[in-house]
């Protein structure tokens, strides 16, 4: 008997039908972020790198510098990664041509080259606003600021971002998913904590008022965080105003694992939030201390968020994306740990037994602990191999080498 085998007979044996938890997996799209692959640079010239309280460190060779090395880098790690992906843009990665053009008149013409590749991959592409890393986001504040000129500036933005989302959904005829994160916020203590967030509110009203857009072709996604380098005392964006104002206009929240305290998990979110949402947006990410963008390990966290949208058939009512940046490591194989993890997680909690809910409902605690305690140690690695080959991606000893390869033959040939 081979290993898949025997594998398959002990999770049959727990109820579970492999074939049809692989099948089901196999249509959840997740979300590669594109900035990644180049440190979160941009390619609108004389780039800030990132800013507004993130911070990119490392530097590790190979760094894409332009478009095509970094499709050329997407398109590798998309090949070492099992299940349904999308890539997720952000609007500093707009193809400017030599066109003198600023941030707030943006439109598909600057993203035409991503709608061309992403046709030619046959993925969706998702988007996201860039408040940061600008000039005119260089006082700190943005949606928020007190300066009209500098808060319109970045209305416009979100005014053409959700444009742009709107026609990568109409093209590619799969829905894009454009989060709208602001860093605002002060370093040390206000005076004025409600200024600010009266501002934020107002100036997405009018983002999001300004053209209704089909569902079909676009979904809006606002993300909060607890503070960010630079702002450490004051975040306009909070927890409570962007699940507020989520919620009051029917909109996503975007719940990144990174952006809350330490001890908070958003895998008790996901299932609270449904309750008053139709949908929510996951960043998926590992936070370690103040620094919300690790790699994303096959840590508890992430499995407990997975099972959260498998054992509660969220699949249809949660959107994940990752969000994460490390320049210390191979960017290639970032991606590849990190979407490897995540697809990982998502099978297992497919395999999870139905009767360690059913010990649950029956009162039975102690079944309860002694199944989630055998499921940590199921026979999965069969199971996750044969499900990489019926994808087409390498398995679990395998696809490393060809980040390896890649690395000599083309990474470390741009240095």
């Amino acid at each position: 008997m081979s290993a898949f085998e025997f594998a398959k007979e002990w999770y049959k044996a727990q109820g579970v039908d492999v074939c049809a938890a692989m099948d089901a997996v196999a249509k959840i799209p997740v979300s590669m972020h594109c900035w990644q692959g180049d440190d979160v640079m941009g390619f609108e010239g004389d780039s800030m790198g990132a800013s507004g309280g993130i911070l990119t460190t490392g530097n590790y060779p190979g760094r894409a510098r332009n478009a095509a090395e970094l499709r050329a880098d997407i398109e590798k790690a998309l090949s070492l990664i099992p299940g349904t992906k999308k890539v997720n843009l952000h609007a500093n990665y707009a193809e400017l041509n030599g066109k003198k053009i600023d941030r707030d008149a943006y439109t598909i013409d600057e993203f035409t080259g991503w709608v061309d590749w992403a046709k030619a991959n046959n993925v969706g592409l998702d988007f996201n606003t860039t408040n940061f890393s600008h000039p005119m986001a260089a006082s700190g504040f943005t949606l928020s600021s007190p300066d009209e000129k500098v808060r319109k500036f970045w209305i416009e933005h979100g005014k053409r971002c959700r444009e742009i989302g709107e026609e990568f959904g109409k093209r590619l005829g799969k829905t894009c998913v454009i989060n709208h994160w602001m860093p605002d916020g002060y370093k040390d203590v206000p005076e004025d904590t409600v200024g600010p967030r009266a501002r934020m509110v107002a100036a997405l009203d009018e983002i999001f008022n300004a053209k209704e857009i089909s569902e079909e072709y676009l979904l809006d996604g606002v993300e909060s965080k607890v503070f960010g380098i630079g702002v450490e005392s004051y975040t306009v964006g909070s927890h409570e105003l962007m699940m507020g104002y989520a919620l009051s206009r029917n909109k996503m929240y975007t719940l990144d694992a990174g952006h809350f305290h330490p001890t908070e998990k958003i895998s008790d979110k996901i299932g609270a939030i449904l309750q008053f949402m139709p949908r929510v947006l996951l960043h998926v990410s590992r936070g370690i201390r103040w620094d919300s963008d690790h790699v994303v390990a096959l840590d508890d966290e992430l499995q407990a968020i997975m099972n959260e949208v498998a054992t509660n058939n969220y699949q249809d009512r949660v959107c994940i994306a990752l969000d994460y940046f490390d320049a210390s490591l191979n960017r290639v194989a970032a991606w590849g740990i990190g979407m490897r993890n995540a697809q990982k997680a998502l099978l297992r909690a497919f395999l999870r037994p139905a009767n360690i809910r059913e010990a649950e409902y029956a009162g039975d605690y102690t079944a309860r602990l002694a199944m989630q305690e055998a499921y940590k140690v199921a026979p999965f690695s069969a199971i996750w191999d044969e499900y990489c080959q019926r994808q087409n991606a390498p398995i679990e000893t395998e696809w490393f080498k060809q980040v390896q390869d890649y690395e000599k033959n083309v990474q470390f040939k741009r240095i």
